[in-house]
C-alpha cells in the first residue's frame, strides 16, 4: 500500500507523484524522492526494484521479513532493516522496518506495525536546512524516530519489574513470581535482539569508512549511537536485576519448602513420643509398674500429654512451630 511518494528540491517539497512519475524527477540531480509503504506486497517491490534499479536481494529480505537489524551496502546505495517495538497490552509488539537508500532517493517498507511515520516527514519538512543534505538524513530521521521508541519500551518493561520486586517477598508468590520474571525475561530478550544488531550497524555510519549516501550526517547517526548505547547499558542493568530476582524467589521457594519440612518434622517428633510412650506402657507383661494401679492409666496419659505439652513449647521457642 503507498502512503507517500513525494518529490524534494534543495529540503523543500516539489509534488506530490504517482509511481510513473519516479524515474523522471531521479534524472534530475537536485531532487531526491521519498517513498513510503505499508504492507508492500511482491508487486509493489518489484515495481520499486525497476524503479529505482534495487539489488534483488535487498528486495528479497525486503519481501521474506524476519530480517535481524541490519545495514548493508549495494553499490551506491545501502539497504537497512530495524525492528520497530511497541509496548501494547503488556506485551511487546515487533513490526519492521525496511528502507532502501540511494544518492537521491529514499524508499521505506513497514510490514506488520501500527507505528507510523508521518511525524519523520513532517520533521523533515520543517527543517529544509538539514532536508537538503538529501536522502542520508532521511535515513538518520527515520532511524531516529525508531531508535526513541525504544525508550518508553525499556521504560514499561523496567516498570514491570520494579512491581514484581515490591512483591517479591510476600509469602507464598515466590511460584507466581518467578513465572512472571521468566516472562519478563523474554521481553528484555525481544529489546536486547532488536538494540544490539542496529548498535553495530550505526556504528559502522560513524566512524571509518562511512557510505558515500550518509557521509553528511555522520555526526547525526553518531547521536542514535549514543542512544542505541544508553539503551543497550540500560537492558544489561535490568537482566542483572532480573536475574538476581529470579535467584531471590527461587530461594525463597527453598525456605518455604525448609519451612514446611521443619513444621512436618515437629509435628512428627511430637507423635513420636507419645507413641513411644504408648509403645512401653501397651506391652503385654504380667509384672509392670503400676499395672494395677487404679490411676495408672490417668497417670499414663498425663506423662503423655506432658511430654507432648513441653515437646511443642520447646518446638515453638525456637521457630520450628
Amino acid at each position: 500500500m503507498l502512503i507517500n511518494c513525494v518529490a524534494y528540491r534543495e529540503g523543500s517539497k516539489l509534488a506530490d507523484l504517482d509511481i510513473e512519475q519516479i524515474s523522471d524527477y531521479l534524472t534530475d540531480p537536485d531532487c531526491f524522492v521519498w517513498v513510503a509503504l505499508r504492507d508492500a506486497t511482491a508487486e509493489e517491490l518489484e515495481t520499486m526494484r525497476r524503479q529505482f534499479d534495487l539489488h534483488p536481494l535487498a528486495i528479497e529480505d525486503a519481501n521474506h521479513g524476519h530480517q535481524r537489524p541490519k545495514v548493508e551496502e549495494y553499490g551506491d546505495g545501502l539497504f537497512a532493516a530495524i525492528h520497530q517495538l511497541s509496548f501494547e497490552d503488556g506485551e511487546i509488539a515487533v513490526s519492521e522496518l525496511s528502507i532502501f537508500v540511494g544518492c537521491n532517493f529514499i524508499l521505506s517498507v513497514r510490514n506488520r506495525g501500527s507505528q507510523h511515520l508521518l511525524r519523520v516527514r513532517e520533521r523533515c519538512e520543517r527543517e529544509p536546512e538539514v532536508l537538503q543534505q538529501g536522502s542520508g538524513f532521511v535515513l538518520y530521521a527515520l532511524i531516529d524516530d525508531v531508535v526513541d521508541h525504544y525508550f518508553p519500551v525499556v521504560d514499561a518493561v523496567e516498570s514491570q519489574l520494579d512491581d514484581i520486586e515490591e512483591h517479591i517477598f510476600d509469602k507464598g508468590a515466590a511460584r507466581h513470581n518467578i513465572e512472571q520474571l521468566y516472562e519478563l525475561k523474554g521481553r528484555l530478550a525481544v529489546i536486547k535482539h532488536a538494540v544490539a544488531p542496529l548498535m553495530e550497524a550505526v556504528g559502522k555510519l560513524t566512524s571509518g569508512r562511512v557510505p558515500p549516501v550518509c557521509a553528511n550526517s555522520r555526526e547525526y547517526f553518531r547521536d542514535v549511537y549514543d542512544h542505541l548505547t544508553r539503551i543497550n547499558a540500560q537492558l544489561e542493568t535490568l537482566r542483572d536485576t532480573l536475574g538476581t530476582a529470579i535467584q531471590v524467589s527461587l530461594s525463597s521457594v527453598s525456605i518455604e519448602q525448609n519451612d514446611v519440612s521443619k513444621r512436618l518434622a515437629a509435628w512428627a517428633g511430637v507423635f513420636a513420643v507419645a507413641t513411644a510412650f504408648a509403645g512401653i506402657w501397651g506391652m503385654n507383661f504380667r509384672n509392670m509398674p503400676e499395672l494395677q494401679w487404679e490411676y495408672g492409666y490417668p497417670m499414663a496419659l498425663a506423662i503423655i500429654v506432658s511430654a507432648c505439652g513441653l515437646l511443642l513449647w520447646r518446638l515453638r521457642r525456637i521457630g520450628w512451630l
